[in-house]
């Protein structure tokens, strides 16, 4: 390895930077400003629902998007405060301490260290490919499972109804039909004026911040009210200042609490970076490296949680916007943070006239963009296993634990990807050709029925023979040799792509049942990789190096020598070149 490639792994914007000029400047300040006022409501918006402070999202939004963007490999991804980590975070911590508190703050910058050390680990260790395995509709399914609980959670701030904290879904439901006699209208109108300006804005003036014009309207309105109800309460004045210094408490008693939580945020935050990330490569032509993308989010979550920045990970809308705005480079996500820190220190003054229930109107829209109706009745209408997983892991988003939830999801998902691996499709071949037709190729006979020879059957695997997958195997072939009375079976291997130690010990065994019987068992065009596998476990040695053939020809020329003769002299089927 050469010193620029070392330096390249360790300094992965070194990649990009020669891609930077003027002109990709201009085009990366302009859509990073414009990332800057599309994340500065939504910061204050995920905070809150976070539990924590409205400062804190924005200080999320400051720091991770540079970090992630240095060190990640996506060009247009950025990163920062999203809703799904945050209903996470505050259903993990909320059970620790009250949200808002500083033991909440101080918990919630521990667990995102923790979650960006998961992060990192995975990417060292190269476990970026494990994302493939994860089915996407985890994500939609939890999300439109968050987006309800995030709606349901900010009622009480737009009704002014009165809800115990920590209450469940459903008793937060009871609580509001049971008092809903108590409703504040002044807090109904402010909220949903608010989610009615945000939804107005983007429909017919889309290049203006909708939610920023929003929430000023529904200031506008909560001032023209306060004199007729003492009930509206304000957000507060922010912080006029960059992201603090902080250090999350690395105590062993932390870690053990939170460590488990601190997972299932990596997790969903891996699939959300690395899902957003390749969407939008699929735009750009570019290709994503997943590896890369762990140690970025990790890197950007472990750093962020000594700037007062809780877990973030990647945002579908910021970075789709991000790219439409004609972003080139990874610049314009350091641009848009450094444009948030400048817009901060000048109007955050004005945060303490936004109303709670102007916020709680933004947050329903934000909830509601959450769902995506689109891919949630396609998954619906075409796939059943899909739909199994969309359905349990909504479910389980609303009535259990979140991160359990997330648990679910992806435990879901990998069984029904284990189910499809383990019972390979293993159709039966046989020559269309007459034979002495050169370069004859195998048909399967359920495509076409094709005539067979009756004392050699040829079947084709078209996945990995593995623990998981070798009983069905294993079944397919006992049927060949017990019910069709065929002996001498051909396994045309080209589409296996790898053989474990199980799998090669029970195709040995086969082997020797099929050899008391007096046939054996073939194989032709293993890969070369696979072919080095065996030979190294021995299976090759096992199974006896003349059944292993590089061509069908060479494979049937052998195979023809052992057969019983006394049959092909009365055979119709005479398929093969060698038939009398």
């Amino acid at each position: 390895m050469t010193l620029k490639q070392r330096l390249i792994n360790f300094f992965p914007f070194l990649k990009w930077m020669h891609l930077v000029n003027r002109d990709t400047l201009k085009a990366d300040f302009l859509a990073g400003l414009t990332g800057a006022v599309i994340v500065l409501p939504q910061g204050v918006a995920f905070a809150t629902i976070a539990g924590l402070p409205p400062e804190y999202g924005l200080y999320t939004a400051m720091v991770t998007p540079i970090i992630a963007a240095l060190f990640g490999s996506s060009l247009h991804l950025v990163s920062g405060p999203t809703t799904a980590i945050s209903i996470v975070v505050f259903s993990a911590i909320s059970h620790y301490a009250e949200p808002g508190s500083p033991e909440f703050v101080n918990l919630a910058l521990t667990m995102t260290f923790l979650a960006g050390a998961w992060q990192f680990g995975f990417g060292v260790a190269r476990l970026g490919t494990l994302v493939n395995f994860v089915s996407h509709t985890v994500v939609i399914g939890f999300t439109a499972g968050a987006a309800i609980l995030i709606a349901t959670s900010q009622i009480k701030s737009i009704t002014g109804i009165f809800v115990p904290k920590g209450e469940t879904f459903l008793h937060t439901w009871m609580d509001i039909f049971r008092d809903f006699d108590q409703v504040n209208i002044y807090l109904l109108i402010i909220g949903a004026v608010t989610l009615l300006t945000a939804l107005l804005v983007k429909k017919y003036l889309p290049r203006m911040p909708n939610l920023l014009a929003g929430m000023v309207v529904g200031s506008l309105l909560a001032l023209i009210f306060k004199d007729y109800t003492d009930g509206i309460k304000l957000v507060g004045e922010i912080p006029a200042h960059l992201p603090p210094l902080s250090g999350p408490d690395l105590s062993m008693e932390n870690i053990k609490l939170l460590a488990p939580e601190a997972f299932a945020v990596a997790l969903l935050g891996l699939i959300e970076a690395v899902s957003i990330s390749r969407a939008v490569a699929t735009k750009s032509n570019q290709r994503i490296d997943a590896n890369q993308e762990f140690i970025g989010q990790g890197l950007s979550n472990m750093g962020g949680s000594f700037f007062s920045s809780y877990a973030g990970s990647g945002s579908f809308t910021r970075s789709g916007i991000n790219y439409d705005a004609g972003a080139k480079t990874p610049l314009s996500a350091i641009f848009a943070a450094l444009s948030l820190m400048l817009i901060v220190l000048l109007i955050a003054p004005l945060t303490a006239y936004l109303p709670i229930a102007a916020m709680g109107g933004v947050i329903m829209l934000v909830a509601y963009n959450l769902v995506d109706f689109h891919h949630i009745k396609k998954t619906l209408l075409i796939s059943k296993s899909e739909s199994a997983i969309l359905i349990t892991t909504f479910l389980a988003t609303l009535f259990l634990e979140l991160e359990f939830a997330i648990y679910m999801g992806v435990l879901l998902s990998l069984i029904f990807f284990l189910a499809k691996t383990s019972t390979p499709q293993i159709p039966t071949l046989s020559f269309d050709d007459e034979p002495g037709t050169p370069n004859r190729k195998l048909v399967s006979i359920d495509v076409k029925p094709v005539k067979q020879c009756p004392q050699l059957k040829i079947i084709r695997i078209d996945m990995s023979i593995y623990f998981g997958s070798i009983n069905h195997i294993q079944n397919r072939l006992s049927a060949i040799a017990e019910n069709e009375r065929v002996f001498h079976i051909l396994i045309e291997a080209s589409g296996i792509n790898f053989i474990d130690l199980a799998g090669a010990e029970a195709l040995a065994n086969e082997q020797q049942r099929l050899k008391s019987m007096g046939g054996g068992l073939y194989f032709v065009g293993l890969k070369p990789s696979v072919y080095e596998f065996a030979a190294k476990s021995g299976f090759i040695r096992h199974i006896g190096a003349t059944h292993f053939f590089d061509s069908k020809a060479q494979a049937i020329h052998y195979i023809y020598s052992r057969l019983d003769h006394d049959i092909c002299q009365s055979c119709r089927a005479q398929i093969f070149d060698e038939c009398p």
